[in-house]
């Protein structure tokens, strides 16, 4: 998160906030957010999450259309976090900011059911990979029915792109610009472009006993080519692999790509039109994100080694264009 941002959440907001859900700030247990100050909470002897998100990251359209959204993708039978309604029977409020602060919204969801499966239990794990892609091609398959009432973004606003230039080093902007203007050139249609999730990985999906997941954090949702979801499950599989380590790299992209696909493919759904070449694109898309992040929200003055190498391989891909899975 922005340190500038952090700075300006006070307790007032975390104690307004949760008194228009009917919670005691007492109750509310902080556990992170990278965007946004996330909090659980119990009631009825159910968990829940209570989010509050920077005006500045968020519209109010917005937060409608991801509320809409979400709760669109739940009635058509996929298992996502569901929104809950605040006291007065509003999908979020607004909390005005004290002083020199700035406002923040909040919205409440359940708790997702299950675990989550990290690192590094998710690496090899075929019948997670199965499930992922039959979650989002699902997901995909019912973007193409919706018609939404609220408008979300386009990718080319996701706030990462947008802020790009105010950290990404000024070294990378060039191949920023000529990444932008490949994914501008790609044929957009009803088929391959829709509403997508945004940000699936791992972090942001709990699986229960019987394998099932659940969805949650559509923070990130906005219009985009269906590529870009499984690109971005593909990519956090992939990164924690250095670049001497490009054979585990290797067999990991082959094992999710084998066993997605067959998820995805269920009950006769088709994988996006030329999905492969369009993965590379995506991935170096997701890679100078997660780079923008990085130098948004670490502080890099002293990295760790794999932080300094990660960055390092990070920068090389960067400028040469080429993404993580090039080489196969």
């Amino acid at each position: 998160m922005d340190p500038k941002i952090k700075l300006m959440f006070l307790d007032d907001h975390a104690a307004e906030g949760s008194a228009q859900f009917g919670v005691n700030p007492k109750d509310l247990t902080f556990i992170g957010g990278f965007q946004n100050f996330i909090y659980s909470y119990n009631r009825d002897e159910l968990k829940y999450i209570l989010r509050f998100t920077p005006s500045t990251l968020r519209t109010s359209e917005g937060l409608e259309a991801e509320i809409e959204w979400i709760r669109y993708l739940s009635e058509n039978g996929l298992s996502v976090s569901e929104p809950v309604s605040s006291v007065d029977g509003k999908d979020f409020e607004r909390i005005q900011g004290k002083g020199n602060t700035m406002d923040f919204y909040v919205t409440s969801f359940r708790y997702a059911p299950g675990i989550k499966i990290g690192y590094p239990e998710c690496l090899g794990n075929s019948m997670l990979y199965e499930q992922c892609g039959r979650i989002t091609g699902r997901l995909h398959e019912l973007a193409k029915f919706y018609k939404p009432m609220a408008k979300r973004h386009t990718w080319e606003f996701n706030e990462y792109l947008l802020r790009a230039k105010d950290y990404l080093p000024s070294e990378l902007q060039p191949a920023l610009d000529e990444l932008k203007a490949s994914l501008a050139s790609l044929p957009v249609n009803a088929d391959n472009f829709g509403l997508i999730h945004g940000d699936i990985n791992v972090g942001n999906f709990t699986v229960d006993e019987s394998g099932q997941i659940t969805l949650f954090d559509f923070d990130e949702c906005q219009y985009s080519w269906y590529v870009e979801d499984i690109a971005i499950q593909l990519y956090y599989l992939l990164y924690v692999f250095g670049e001497d380590s490009k054979s585990e790299r290797k067999v990991q992209y082959e094992l999710f790509i084998k066993h997605f696909e067959l998820g995805y493919t269920e009950d006769g759904r088709q994988m996006p039109d030329s999905w492969k070449y369009k993965l590379k694109l995506f991935l170096r898309l997701r890679e100078i994100i997660v780079v923008v992040g990085m130098h948004r929200s670490w502080d890099l003055s002293q990295p760790d080694g794999w932080t300094c190498d990660f960055l390092q391989d990070s920068r090389m891909r960067i400028i040469e264009g080429i993404s993580l899975i090039d080489e196969f």
